[in-house]
């Protein structure tokens, strides 16, 4: 099953969106926009930017767990995963969000 998008608002009214997994998984979550049309810009940069390597970073917390963030090509992160333990499970969630990153579905929960 493919990948999805899901498009909430916070209680502060602000909009986010997360990329599920094909197992309902959240492998992406986006920063916080004051607009709709904004986080749709988000969601719409997660597409064309998910297929190209470069524009991961690997990165470790100081607890030592490892997580990745997605960047456009103007260097600003769109999502960051979640805490992985393993550089191997956080480089299996970055081959996630490459085959679920085109999808074009998008849940709206807002």
């Amino acid at each position: 099953m493919a990948g999805w998008f899901e498009l909430s608002k916070s209680s502060d009214g602000q909009f986010r969106f997360v990329l599920k997994a094909g197992n309902a998984e959240t492998i992406l979550t986006s920063e916080l926009y004051q607009t709709r049309a904004s986080a749709e810009n988000g969601i719409a940069s997660v597409r064309s930017n998910s297929p190209h390597d470069a524009r991961y970073e690997k990165k470790t917390s100081v607890s030592a767990k490892t997580f990745f963030n997605l960047k456009a090509a103007n260097h600003q992160i769109i999502g960051t995963s979640q805490m992985y333990a393993s550089e191997a499970a956080r480089d299996a969630g970055i081959a996630s969000v490459k085959a679920n990153g085109g999808t074009q579905t998008v849940k709206d929960l807002t």
